[in-house]
């Protein structure tokens, strides 16, 4: 029998994340939208950026009446480092740093061998890589004053796959694994966990664009669990290794993709 998408009721709540000051990015829409959600309900002071403003507008007015902390939102395209930079920075002012940071972020639009120039080459490693490793040399300084800190990578379960006219994409997806396992070693004595997390096909409305009723039941027929995946199950994940539960867990990749493999 297929087991029921956990609710919100249901879901566990970590004492260690309440109050927590959380930087996503790409949290307007969804597995980011998801994570925002999931930060803003254990208590955490949740700051996201995306590009999308209309959408990350309206997360931030749903989840403002509910929450204990309600989420701060900017606009930020991740390409541009120096504003990257000057968004954390402003933060952190404010809040004194960052405890957590999930660099969720990334754009797996097709492309095929032939297409590829090297602008494009540069642009696509900019969207999907190279943010990731000025968003964590942003926040480390104050993670390290803080005495420790999580950092959280989103890689992709299409280069273990395979998958085809996204060479690109699973080129930077790879190299995350390679730069979760570097900034853990070097960030390991400051009490600085880094980890990859890994999702299968999550069921999102960019997700869905891509595959027909057939290619979706092609999926599921490839895990070992029935069912799609869905956001709240790649935050509950990443919620865990956010937390203090999770003290010893570092420098490893974490999959949550139904055993599609």
């Amino acid at each position: 029998m297929l087991q029921a998408p956990i609710t919100a009721d249901k879901a566990a709540i970590y004492p260690s994340l309440a109050g927590k000051r959380v930087f996503i990015t790409g949290g307007g829409s969804g597995i980011g939208e998801g994570l925002v959600e999931a930060f803003v309900r254990q208590g955490s002071r949740v700051v996201f950026v995306d590009i999308v403003e209309e959408p990350s507008r309206a997360l931030v007015d749903r989840l403002s009446g509910q929450a204990v902390h309600a989420p701060r939102f900017t606009r930020c395209d991740l390409t541009d480092v120096a504003h990257l930079r000057q968004v954390i920075a402003g933060y952190e002012q404010e809040l004194g740093g960052f405890d957590v940071l999930v660099n969720n972020a990334g754009n797996d639009d097709r492309h095929a061998i032939a297409e590829v120039t090297p602008e494009y080459w540069d642009e696509r490693f900019a969207v999907n890589l190279r943010h990731m490793f000025f968003a964590a040399q942003a926040v480390v300084p104050a993670m390290k004053k803080a005495g420790g800190g999580a950092i959280l990578n989103f890689g992709s379960i299409s280069w273990h796959l395979a998958l085809a006219d996204l060479i690109l994409y699973q080129t930077a997806k790879a190299g995350i694994e390679g730069l979760t396992r570097s900034l853990a070693r070097d960030l390991g004595r400051d009490n600085i966990r880094v980890n990859t997390i890994v999702p299968g096909n999550v069921q999102t409305p960019r997700q869905m664009k891509w595959y027909t009723p057939e290619g979706e039941a092609e999926i599921v027929s490839a895990q070992c669990l029935d069912g799609r995946i869905q956001p709240a199950d790649v935050a509950a994940l990443v919620l865990f290794l956010a937390s203090d539960d999770a003290r010893m867990c570092t420098g490893h990749d974490y999959f949550v993709d139904a055993g599609w493999r």
